[in-house]
């Protein structure tokens, strides 16, 4: 194993392929993390028979890297993560994931890299695309928060902003209005759901896992993982979608500011339009005090089925 180091990777470097098995008490685990207990997770789905979670795989493929490197080495902040989801998850399904770092570079003193991975079913059907970008290795005290991005070009930029004076966009469908508002949903992550979703369990000590290694990166609180956030942007995203996201789903994902312990968390958006089919829509997740912490864009088709998950709890 490498030490989590920049300097250290290769591109190309490949990873895996990895093994993981999609059981009953992966997506309990990944539940309890994102406090998301419905129906099409237990019971039974559009699909014949229980799913997993869209987004179970989460970490098996951002941290794909730890096949090569010591995990107990990364320091690393995640900045960008873009999913393409294609397929659902079967429970019991064995997923097979593979990938690797695919760009490495410089910018402002931090050092970046990408990784791409694919989880692929038994039956060879692709499951989900992952691309992630993070600054490898940093501290995080000084890097959160700062605006760092402030003044780049960028090709477009999400505007947050909602017409009040139109319908709220509950559920995908055609001829919505421009910049109707999503539904929004907010939860509060607690320590012990962090520590399962970041993998305290297995091991490994991080600044989402640990006071002690958040106060050595210059953090008075421990930080929600950004693959955390994302999970939560696309519980909402299944309530808006529906099935249809689980085979055409695309979320394009930037992490702007922390978010920390305990701090209320509430995800919305704003549809953009209709493109071949597909509804595209603005999302953000913001504090309680308004500050955002993750934006991005999100689209999938368009379908007629009406049915959504329910909570059984």
């Amino acid at each position: 194993m490498k030490e989590a180091r920049f300097e250290l990777v290769e591109v190309p470097e490949r990873f895996g392929p990895v093994e993981v098995l999609v059981d009953r008490r992966a997506v309990l685990d990944h539940a309890f993390a994102q406090d998301d207990f419905r129906d099409w997770y237990f019971v039974d789905s559009p699909f014949g028979g229980p799913v997993a979670h869209p987004l179970v795989l989460a970490n098996e493929l951002l941290f794909l890297f730890y096949q090569g490197y010591d995990g107990n080495t990364a320091q690393g902040l995640h900045t960008h993560e873009h999913l393409t989801f294609r397929s659902p998850i079967r429970h019991g399904e064995t997923v097979t994931i593979d990938g690797g770092y695919t760009e490495k570079y410089e910018r402002r003193g931090q050092g970046y890299v990408t990784l791409e991975a694919t989880a692929t079913g038994a039956d060879g059907r692709v499951l989900v695309e992952h691309v992630g970008r993070e600054i490898m290795r940093t501290v995080a005290g000084d890097v959160v928060g700062g605006r760092r991005s402030e003044g780049e070009p960028r090709p477009r930029t999400v505007l947050g902003t909602v017409d009040a004076s139109a319908p709220m966009a509950e559920r995908a469908a055609h001829g919505l209005p421009e910049r109707a508002a999503l539904p929004s949903r907010t939860t509060t992550f607690t320590q012990d759901q962090m520590s399962v979703f970041s993998w305290a369990g297995r091991g490994f000590a991080n600044v989402h896992t640990s006071v002690e290694k958040a106060a050595q990166s210059g953090l008075d609180r421990t930080i929600v993982q950004a693959q955390q956030q994302t999970g939560h942007v696309l519980a909402n995203l299944v309530d808006v979608f529906g099935a249809s996201w689980f085979t055409s789903g695309d979320l394009d994902l930037r992490f702007v500011s922390p978010a920390f312990v305990g701090d209320a968390l509430t995800t919305s958006g704003a549809v953009l339009g209709e493109t071949d089919g597909r509804l595209e829509v603005e999302v953000w997740v913001e504090k309680a005090d308004g500050t955002r912490t993750a934006v991005g864009w999100a689209s999938a088709a368009i379908d007629d089925d009406d049915r959504r998950p329910a909570s059984i709890l």
